[in-house]
């Protein structure tokens, strides 16, 4: 087992070049594609996710393995049903085959789509062969993921008569879904809300364009975490690539941020923002993070370290991301004395209550990215924190690690 040992600094002033938007990456690949385009989206993520996405759309192969890229097996899945002519098996990791895909599968059946599953219905691995779309219209609920919305949005343009999307119910994850459109019309598309749950999107073909992708917001979401612990009140974070105007949903980060004592500074000529501490954390937070679910588990473990209590709605997808994250979150904070506790439909808090905490407390990945990310500024708190599996960050942040060195941490 791969493990390591991460021991903070006693101050923090820092400059640090994030990862490119793996969300915006893995979108503006698929829409280039379907454009015809011959360049390269420029800045692209260098995280596994993206790699997987470059190395499909690239590589002409029978067999397609996204290993545990849940956007990849999603836009891939969609994107070569409406390519003409080709015949791919979808596959992944063992976990991947284990999250479900149904909904989006039944969805393109109805608009006639040939995906067939593999293994065990309902799941990948898929054999998807590429035809003709003819149905115009399809209903999905709102609250299923916004990936399965945003994977059918983007093929829209090159079906026969266009796509009439309608969202039953609440729709959860909005920006995502507003971010999949921004994308589609800078590239020409012609798409529109016709109601509060209504998409068209025309058959009218995409334009190929020069396009050159920003820094990630969710990866800024770790230097804000770590400002908010570091009792260095002079600290400091210049991250460049971040714009006030940004495509991205979890831009809010900076607005949740200033409530735990954090500050964004914006420079728009210098393209950058700076973080420092001001102000005094509030004593509760409560948020729904329907619209921002991958900045979920940065802020229980925030205000857990913090000694915030809190009550977070709008979790419900977490449950099927590379793990069921409110369950990991409840069994890791645990082993640091913090006893969260989980209500249905997607509901995690804390009022404060603790047990004892575990000696020598050693963090459990799962596969996950965001857990190995966003509990290594535990570290600030308690002076030095063991992580498992620290290779997991790679999926969407591979340089994680030495850009914590770079600022001062040891990683042993």
């Amino acid at each position: 087992m791969t493990q390591i040992k991460v021991t903070p600094p006693a101050t923090l002033r820092t400059t640090i070049k994030l990862p490119s938007s793996k969300s915006i990456s893995n979108r503006v690949l698929v829409i280039n594609a379907l454009s015809g385009s011959v360049e390269v989206p420029q800045n692209l993520s260098d995280c596994d996710d993206t790699r997987v996405m470059v190395k499909a759309l690239t590589e002409d192969t029978p067999v397609v393995d996204i290993m545990a890229a849940g956007t990849a097996m999603r836009f891939l899945t969609a994107y070569y049903a409406a390519t003409l002519g080709s015949k791919k098996t979808l596959t992944g990791t063992e976990r991947m085959q284990q999250r479900p895909i149904r909904i989006l599968v039944d969805a393109l059946r109805h608009l006639g789509a040939r995906v067939e599953y593999v293994k065990n219905e309902g799941y990948p691995p898929l054999l998807v062969c590429g035809q003709s779309l003819e149905v115009s219209e399809v209903s999905l609920q709102g609250n299923v993921s916004s990936q399965y919305i945003s994977a059918l949005l983007m093929i829209a343009p090159v079906m026969k008569q266009g796509l009439h999307l309608k969202l039953e119910g609440t729709v959860i994850s909005r920006p995502y879904i507003d971010l999949t459109l921004q994308l589609m019309t800078d590239f020409g598309a012609k798409v529109r809300w016709v109601g509060e749950n209504d998409i068209v999107v025309e058959s009218y073909p995409y334009v190929p364009r020069a396009f050159t992708v920003e820094s990630d917001w969710s990866a800024a979401s770790y230097w804000y975490e770590m400002l908010a612990l570091i009792p260095d009140e002079e600290a400091t974070v210049v991250l460049p690539g971040l714009y006030a105007h940004s495509y991205q949903g979890d831009s809010a980060v900076a607005e949740l941020f200033r409530q735990l004592g954090v500050a964004t500074e914006y420079d728009a000529e210098a393209d950058r923002v700076t973080l420092r501490k001001q102000g005094t954390p509030i004593s509760r937070m409560d948020y729904d993070f329907v619209n921002q679910p991958d900045l979920a588990q940065t802020f229980v473990v925030t205000c857990s370290m913090l000694g915030i209590p809190f009550r977070f709605i709008g979790l419900q997808s977490l449950k099927i991301k590379e793990t069921d994250r409110i369950a990991a979150l409840i069994r890791e904070l645990k082993k640091l004395g913090i006893l969260l506790h989980e209500e249905e439909g997607g509901v995690l808090g804390w009022e404060g209550d603790r047990c004892e905490p575990e000696k020598g407390v050693t963090i459990d990945t799962y596969e996950d990215h965001r857990m190995a990310m966003a509990f290594a500024p535990v570290c600030i708190v308690s002076g030095g924190l063991r992580i498992n599996h620290p290779e997991v960050v790679s999926k969407s942040y591979p340089h994680y690690w030495d850009d914590l060195v770079r600022a001062g941490f040891v990683i042993g």
